[in-house]
């Protein structure tokens, strides 16, 4: 079947489910079987976690089999665990929401370009910077105000409070699991 017309194919990669890697994953299971399909991404995790898990295989052997790092086994364990088989779709990297831009920077902001005439924006950054002691970026309250004009539901942080970061957050840190 050609891969332009190969209907799971197209599924894989409008569900973000595509693996980057299928050469990478040497496992028995998916050599030369049509139900394990290496380009899965989610079936060549869970499969990973299992085989571990249920079967019992050390975790260096596993990540190798697959073609992973201890460190993605590990992150991959914890984030099916506390939630599930979602957990195991990748996530998109990066800042999800506008950190500097409180809700006060917003309303100010709002404020100032609601005068006759509107401030202009390397003022209202030199003025931002003075009265919250934040530097941004005139692009980033130009984003802020067209998300605030248009109604959109924008996510912006609170002063003195950070996101909690998401459980499958790569970091230095090394996640402990019991080993078998």
């Amino acid at each position: 079947m050609a891969e332009g017309t190969d209907a799971k194919l197209q599924f894989l990669k409008s569900r973000n489910a595509l693996h980057p890697h299928p050469p990478h994953v040497r496992d028995a299971l998916f050599t030369g079987s049509d139900f394990f399909d290496p380009r899965d991404l989610v079936q060549v995790r869970y499969e990973m976690l299992r085989r571990h898990r249920v079967d019992g295989q050390p975790i260096a052997q596993v990540a190798r089999s697959f073609g992973v790092s201890r460190q993605l086994f590990y992150l991959l364990e914890r984030a099916f665990v506390s939630q599930g088989i979602h957990g195991l779709l990748p996530r998109k990297r990066g800042p999800k929401h506008a950190r500097k831009c409180s809700l006060q920077v917003v309303q100010f902001l709002s404020e100032r370009r609601g005068q006759d005439p509107p401030a202009p924006w390397d003022e209202l950054v030199a003025e931002v910077a003075r009265r919250f002691g934040i530097r941004l970026h005139p692009r980033t309250l130009q984003r802020a105000w067209s998300g605030r004009k248009k109604g959109a539901k924008r996510k912006v942080s609170s002063p003195g409070r950070r996101p909690k970061p998401p459980a499958t957050r790569r970091s230095g840190t090394r996640i402990s699991a019991p080993r078998r």
